[in-house]
């Protein structure tokens, strides 16, 4: 009796959580978007100012900067290369989010040199139940997988108190 009870509460518990994983995508989703687009805009500036200047691109005004003798403009230009390096990164995030399935987008927010991102993401995400197909399908088939290896062991240890008493 009390394990069936405590099997409800469990599979309750792992629903709700497993619910919010495709919400924490669509969240994070927003935020690199906005991301992006910020970067986006920078680097157009950069690009704006290397055609201003008659450069032949942008990588070739970098170039000519970092051989430059004020150091503050070499500091200038590895600050440019590593907008452009992030701006590549977050491209291959857009891009995942725009066509990737939900575990690609898992494996693309839980990569350790993305804590920032997700840190970010969570500081304004609410709780919510998913509005798609697929949302709510990974919520309920994720939870109920979770909520069995989670009970497996209690199931087995019941079980065999129960063979045991008879």
């Amino acid at each position: 009796m009390i394990l069936r009870i405590v099997d409800k509460f469990i599979f309750a518990l792992t629903l709700i959580l497993t619910l919010q994983i495709p919400q924490l995508a669509d969240h994070y989703q927003q935020y690199l978007s906005g991301l992006y687009q910020a970067t986006q805009s920078q680097v157009e500036g950069y690009e704006s100012t290397a055609i201003e200047f008659k450069f032949a691109d942008l990588q070739s005004m970098i170039d000519r900067h970092l051989h430059n003798t004020e150091p503050s403009v070499r500091a200038d230009a590895l600050q440019k290369m590593q907008t452009l390096a992030f701006f590549a990164e977050l491209q291959e995030g857009v891009d995942i989010f725009d066509n990737g399935h939900l575990f690609d987008k898992l494996l693309y927010m839980l990569k350790p040199t993305r804590y920032e991102t997700l840190k970010g993401t969570m500081a304004n995400f609410k709780m919510g139940i998913p509005i798609t197909i697929s949302g709510l399908g990974f919520g309920i088939v994720f939870g109920l997988i979770l909520n069995l290896f989670m009970m497996w062991p209690l199931n087995r240890w019941a079980r065999r108190r129960r063979v045991e008493q008879a």
